[in-house]
């Protein structure tokens, strides 16, 4: 771990599993974890890599609630895929929500509807579900961020019900059910495929 991984991660959280976090406190798999402080917030990184990559908060646990906070991927086609990683049993078996920037704003219509996805891995990718289920597990963002900057998120799970808004919209962007039941309940940050991002303002409650 590089000297920065000393820093402390602030995270105002409502789920008993306190506000101050060490990078100590991550399990991080295929990733380098870093912190730094911009304007008096802790923002987190995830590095760039092959495959998928994520930072479990080792001391939280999450099945039904609220997730809240802020991303920032980028605008660069197929190269960001930042998102939460959610009823986790392993480093290959969750829940997640993820957004896909480059097609925030994409100007082709059929990229423009592949903004926000649910999966369920190992078996629920995007591939299987787009093509099994097309438009049913991922859908566009009626008033879509700037690919390049800062978004709030807020995941709200509640039994088999998964729903998804974007900067404060009152109209979710995403609606879906579970595919799996949930069996595990690690929550952590999550990077696609040769994606890197941040994250910052994890809000938990339940």
């Amino acid at each position: 771990m590089k000297n920065l991984f000393t820093a402390i991660l602030f995270l105002t959280a409502f789920n008993g599993f306190g506000q101050h976090k060490t990078l100590a406190d991550f399990k991080v798999h295929n990733r380098e974890l870093t912190i730094a402080n911009e304007n008096g917030v802790s923002v987190m990184n995830l590095s760039e890599a092959d495959n998928d990559g994520v930072a479990w908060l080792s001391s939280a646990k999450f099945t039904n609630g609220n997730i809240e906070l802020d991303i920032k991927g980028k605008d660069l086609l197929q190269h960001s895929f930042v998102g939460i990683a959610f009823h986790g049993v392993n480093d290959f078996t969750f829940d997640c929500i993820y957004f896909r920037p480059f097609n925030f704003k994409a100007a082709d219509p059929v990229r423009k509807v592949h903004a926000v996805q649910y999966i369920s891995l190992p078996k629920y990718d995007w591939e299987l579900l787009r093509t099994k289920f097309p438009a049913k597990y991922e859908k566009g963002i009626a008033a879509p961020p700037d690919p390049n900057g800062w978004f709030h998120a807020r995941i709200n799970v509640n039994g088999k019900k998964i729903t998804v808004f974007v900067n404060g919209e009152s109209t979710p962007s995403l609606e879906v059910e579970e595919i799996v039941p949930a069996d595990g309940s690690m929550i952590g940050f999550w990077v696609g495929n040769t994606s890197g991002g941040d994250f910052k303002n994890l809000k938990i409650s339940k």
